[in-house]
């Protein structure tokens, strides 16, 4: 019995770290989305699925670039990342909405070839299933360089700002077109899609609401402007994510993808 049990964690315990291996959805969870001036902010490194996941590994995964938009300016934070927690500390003193930015590393991963034209299908990359059908290499493994690019909104005390306006340059980018701070319940809202810097057509966006402890997900492709529009059907947590992929000019992987996501939170 103790036999039988201990192989049931330990391929639990494997199919966990399969899943996870594979997990791309990558996002900043704050404790709290609305905090008063002079409070802490903490905020979590996720990654997987179902807008759930795990905290990210930060002595494995690298970062670089963290930095907080404000109406007087940028900071680089990334001296405050609790390294040991996974968790990024900071106690904001100056009111107004605040923009929190990541980017990663560029970080290697192979998969089968089932398991990465699955992917393909899932994340509505069409173009590139294309491409290897059309050279044959559907049966072929994937090498793939990725890396990922995500906001966090946070408001500090009462007072809106245009922070969230802000294009900060990174390779995929979401911008929306009000202050996600300032949204509420029934409250449309427009999000645009950016790739190196122009509007990316025809693209899916998953958009993620977690609340009452369940997830709710909306699958959208972005129009000729690169927007896609969203109505705020409820409070809690949401996120907007993306991918975008291509042919890699590093000759170790023949395929580049760039996640984007940004979150925001509704009282």
């Amino acid at each position: 019995m103790m036999n039988a049990r201990k192989f049931m964690l330990v391929s639990t315990m494997l199919l966990t770290g399969m899943l996870l291996a594979h997990a791309h959805e990558f996002w900043l969870q704050a404790d709290k989305f609305f905090i008063n001036v002079g409070e802490r902010l903490n905020v979590k490194f996720m990654v997987g699925e179902n807008f759930m996941g795990e905290s990210w590994d930060l002595g494995k995964h690298r970062i670089e670039k963290l930095e907080l938009y404000g109406s007087t300016g940028v900071k680089n934070v990334a001296d405050s990342v609790r390294t040991d927690k996974g968790l990024l500390q900071l106690t904001m003193n100056e009111v107004g909405t605040k923009l929190l930015v990541m980017q990663s590393n560029n970080a290697f991963l192979e998969m089968p070839a089932s398991k990465f034209n699955e992917y393909l299908k899932d994340d509505g990359l069409d173009d590139v299933y294309a491409q290897r059908e059309k050279t044959k290499s559907l049966e072929s493994p994937s090498r793939e360089l990725y890396a990922r690019y995500t906001k966090l909104y946070v408001q500090v005390g009462g007072q809106l700002d245009d922070v969230y306006k802000k294009v900060v340059g990174m390779p995929v980018e979401i911008v929306p077109d009000k202050n996600p701070c300032g949204l509420k319940k029934g409250d449309p809202v427009r999000f645009l899609i950016l790739f190196e810097g122009k509007p990316l057509f025809g693209v899916k966006v998953r958009v993620w609401n977690r609340f009452d402890n369940r997830t709710t997900i909306q699958n959208i492709y972005t129009e000729k402007d690169g927007k896609v529009s969203i109505h705020i059907s409820n409070p809690g947590s949401w996120m907007v994510s993306v991918v975008k992929m291509g042919p890699s000019t590093d000759p170790k992987a023949d395929w580049q993808s760039y996640w984007g996501s940004l979150v925001f939170g509704i009282r």
